[in-house]
């Protein structure tokens, strides 16, 4: 089946997937022909034009969703495959492209909406001298001459997946209109001839009565925001502003990446905007809030927790998204181990007790609690929380926010609760010792008590405990575990490499190893914004409280270093040992190691 030169057609595609082996010839044309049976020749596309969806060759052939042959399980033939053999066929680049890797004033003035959304092609900025401009398939010589006129220079056509380039091309427009609607409805305001630089004089606040939370432009510009963040699975969005620019930042696999440099104009109606969803005071802007926002994306609803705090110029918005799926893990899935797994098992098949998670801010530890939580809570128990704030409302959960002006406190409110008849108690955290105490009377009143504490190491949190003022004795007598997490990126499947750590390498990384390493690493890919990393993964030290270690800490020695050679000696897999076994399983990177675990 040889393809017709220079046309973008059916037979084109078929050919292209032939040639790789991606597809049987006796599929290719039973597709050939019922494709001519149902539209006829007369109706195909020609080279550089946009045909109806309907006959579009590379619509169709995706509407198939037919699997691709050979080693290839469980992928389809989409867009994206078609555009990656097209761009290896005609010797043309092809590209992922992201919003915020273009500059959208200057990439939408070049040509009008109307144009690139009929033929689907999109100027993407300067290299070099010539501008580069992404298109579909390799045939579009007629209307990449109509772009070099109007551009007047050279162009480099790029290849871009269909499903990409109607999106960002959507996206760039929608964005890029909004911003420069909500920068001339505000240029001109209090911002205008102040001299910021004099932090002491700026003191002028606009009246909440001057900035229209209604705007439209300000509407579209924090929903775009909040769609790009869903898509890309960031966990948070920062709005900081600077001297001249708002900086829009998000946190993907815990790293924050910068994003967009927006006209400092149009901050405070950002900001106004976002506390008007989230029910904060639009007009308090001295003092930190924080709220919450309950946002419909596709066919599930995820929440997003709103904080607000005063900076240098203006106020600066953290809004943290929890996604449901992300907060509620299989717990089989998240342990690489099966012996630390059955470990944290059998602490939480306890009646009564305490367990502690501990880990720094970010590293996964109400995400832990929530999974475990929702495997305990059965219609036979009563489950209670105490959280600062509450994570994510969950029905079987009977959840109560710490309220300290009203005097709802950690440590206060478990005194409460004991006469709701509760059987497992989730106490967000033990950060003082009225806290400690009345989560001790709770374990020794025959209730499971599931807490938190922000130390380095599990065998570090008897210490803590100790130094709240719990005595030994009870802090014997209660818990029943301890758990210390982190979270480590996850190498990017689609671009995973092997990767030889040699002897020496690992010496000079503090290693010592027996021979060299054969190891995975990610190259960096469109998948994974070219950081070799997609996802996070969990890395654990599963303490039991066993009696050799009680012992140890009712003798006085509450020193973690002991507890902790002990513990070993009992079998324990420390952080570390336990991120080399996810390296050494080609999961995660030795850079990973290194950034997220201590030595032992």
């Amino acid at each position: 089946m040889a393809p017709p030169a220079g046309k973008f057609t059916l037979e084109y595609l078929l050919h292209l997937l032939l040639s790789m082996g991606l597809l049987g010839q006796q599929q290719a044309e039973t597709i050939k022909k019922d494709y001519q049976g149902a539209f006829g020749s007369a109706r195909r596309a020609k080279a550089g034009h946009s045909p109806t969806s309907q006959t579009d060759p590379l619509d169709y052939l995706c509407s198939l969703k037919l699997p691709l042959a050979g080693a290839h399980e469980g992928r389809l033939i989409d867009d994206d495959v078609l555009a990656r053999l097209m761009a290896k066929d005609s010797g043309l680049p092809y590209r992922r492209v992201e919003q915020r890797e273009l500059d959208l004033d200057y990439v939408t003035r070049i040509l009008p909406k109307s144009f690139v959304s009929r033929h689907l092609v999109q100027p993407l900025g300067l290299e070099g001298a010539s501008l580069a401009v992404a298109v579909r398939h390799p045939f579009y010589q007629a209307i990449l001459d109509d772009v070099r006129r109007v551009a007047n220079q050279p162009v480099t056509p790029i290849i871009v997946s269909q499903t990409n380039l109607k999106k960002l091309i959507g996206d760039i427009y929608a964005f890029n209109t909004s911003v420069r609607g909500a920068t001339g409805q505000y240029e001109g305001g209090s911002r205008s001839g102040v001299d910021v630089s004099n932090l002491e004089q700026y003191v002028k606040l606009k009246n909440a009565s001057e900035i229209a939370d209604d705007d439209q432009h300000i509407k579209n510009l924090i929903d775009l925001l909040f769609a790009e963040a869903f898509e890309g699975h960031a966990s948070d969005i920062h709005l900081e502003p600077k001297r001249e620019q708002l900086l829009v930042r998000m946190r993907f696999d815990g790293v924050l990446h910068d994003m967009y440099r927006l006209p400092a104009v149009i901050h405070p109606a950002m900001v106004s905007r976002i506390k008007t969803i989230s029910r904060l005071d639009i007009a308090e802007r001295r003092r930190p809030q924080d709220g919450r926002i309950k946002i419909a994306h596709r066919d599930s609803e995820a929440e997003v927790r709103v904080s607000t705090v005063p900076v240098a110029f203006g106020e600066k918005v953290v809004m943290r998204i929890l996604d449901p799926e992300s907060l509620f893990l299989d717990l089989a899935r998240m342990f690489h181990s099966a012996q630390d797994y059955d470990k944290w098992q059998s602490f939480s098949a306890n009646p009564h007790g305490i367990i502690l998670v501990t880990g720094p801010t970010g590293s996964g530890k109400t995400t832990t609690l929530y999974s475990t939580l929702r495997q305990l809570a059965t219609p036979e128990v009563n489950v209670t929380t105490i959280e600062d704030p509450i994570e994510m409302i969950h029905e079987q959960f009977n959840q109560i926010a710490v309220q300290p002006k009203v005097g709802v406190t950690f440590g206060g409110i478990i005194r409460t609760i004991l006469r709701q008849d509760p059987d497992i108690i989730m106490v967000g955290e033990m950060r003082d010792r009225e806290t400690a105490e009345n989560a001790v009377q709770a374990a020794l009143t025959g209730h499971l008590v599931l807490s938190t504490l922000h130390t380095n190491d599990a065998p570090s949190a008897v210490t803590r405990l100790v130094e709240l003022g719990l005595e030994p004795f009870l802090v014997t007598s209660t818990v029943v575990g301890i758990m210390a997490q982190r979270l480590v990126r996850r190498i990017c499947p689609y671009c995973a490499n092997d990767f030889v750590l040699t002897e020496k390498m690992a010496l000079d990384l503090g290693f010592i190893t027996h021979g060299d390493l054969n190891l995975k690493e990610g190259r960096g890919c469109d998948e994974c914004r070219n950081t070799g990393y997609r996802g996070r993964l969990a890395t654990v030290e599963v303490m039991p409280f066993s009696d050799g270690l009680k012992t140890l800490t009712l003798s006085g020695a509450q020193n973690s270093i002991g507890l902790k050679s002990l513990a070993r000696q009992e079998g324990m897999t420390t952080l570390r040992e336990n991120a080399l076994d996810l390296m050494l399983a080609g999961l995660t990177t030795i850079q990973e190691v290194l950034r997220v675990t201590a030595p032992d």
